[in-house]
């Protein structure tokens, strides 16, 4: 998986757009409602990879099983985890670790809304 298919991937998520807040290496994915971002894209180390937010326990979980999904780089590491994704991984794993993120911040409904 390249870099430009893992940003489309996400943009199929709806209310989603990509975003350069700290310059043209890091692609950032937000909820275009409440600007929470649940994919950062960038190379480090010479590996493509993208930080996803987890569950805690999901977290350690996938990183037990997969070499390729390690503790959040420069993110909070109980709640992120950065995949490698151009090691081994399936692109199906990658893409339920994306809908998990994206569901995880997904914009809050307020009392009353249904």
């Amino acid at each position: 998986m390249d870099k430009q298919q893992i940003i489309d991937y996400c943009l199929t998520y709806t209310d989603a757009y990509e975003d350069y807040p700290f310059d043209e290496k890091w692609t950032v994915v937000r909820h275009r409602s409440n600007k929470k971002i649940f994919a950062m894209i960038y190379n480090y180390n010479g590996h493509l990879c993208i930080n996803l937010k987890c569950e805690p326990n999901r977290a350690d979980f996938l990183r037990s099983i997969f070499k390729e999904v390690l503790p959040g780089y420069h993110m909070n590491k109980l709640h992120w985890n950065t995949v490698i994704l151009d090691g081994g991984m399936q692109d199906d794993d990658v893409f339920e670790m994306v809908q998990h993120s994206f569901q995880l911040t997904m914009p809050k409904l307020k009392r009353g809304q249904a």
